[in-house]
């Protein structure tokens, strides 16, 4: 995988959600260190292209100092950031299947990031209860399990549940993630 970050930025606002979920938990961790990262940054326009390494370093102090569950709750927040987003540009629909809601992921993640290669995910096969993808971006990769979870259970779905097929901290090229479901 290509992990550089170089002239790859997002919007502000997936920073933003980082800082306001890292606020929300209920830790004795000060969490005045990702702050410090964005204080040279303005956060005012949640549109506004920031780095990805700013990100990057962000989701990983999350990660190592408040925890997988916080990382996979900001993922959360993420998707609650990106639904929304989906609807009012018209990719997606509150009826919409979940292949349909991750395909808009894929849509958005290129007009939300802007990255010289064109990376974010690929969705390698589905089914109507499952999804097999692969995440081609510099993202944290357990912050992704809340986001996809989240944004599938958007879909009116019940039972989501995400997991590796493949591992970057396990020498796989790419991280790929199933994601299974039960409709309604």
């Amino acid at each position: 995988m290509n992990h550089s970050t170089e002239n790859v930025s997002l919007w502000a606002a997936f920073i933003l959600d980082i800082l306001r979920e890292a606020d929300n938990l209920q830790s004795s961790t000060d969490t005045q260190p990702l702050k410090d990262m964005v204080s040279s940054h303005n956060l005012s326009n949640p549109f506004e292209m920031l780095p990805m390494q700013l990100y990057n370093e962000m989701c990983a102090w999350a990660e190592t100092n408040l925890g997988e569950e916080a990382i996979i709750k900001m993922g959360f927040a993420i998707g609650e950031t990106v639904y929304p987003n989906l609807i009012e540009n018209g990719i997606i629909d509150e009826d919409s299947a979940p292949l349909d809601v991750i395909e808009g992921l894929i849509i958005a993640a290129e007009s939300m990031i802007e990255d010289p290669e064109g990376r974010g995910w690929e969705i390698l096969a589905d089914t109507s209860v499952s999804l097999h993808m692969k995440r081609t971006q510099t993202f944290n990769s357990k912050l992704q399990f809340g986001l996809l979870e989240g944004l599938i259970q958007k879909a009116k779905v019940s039972k989501v549940k995400v997991s590796y097929l493949k591992e970057v901290s396990e020498g796989d090229e790419f991280d790929e993630y199933f994601v299974a479901w039960e409709n309604q």
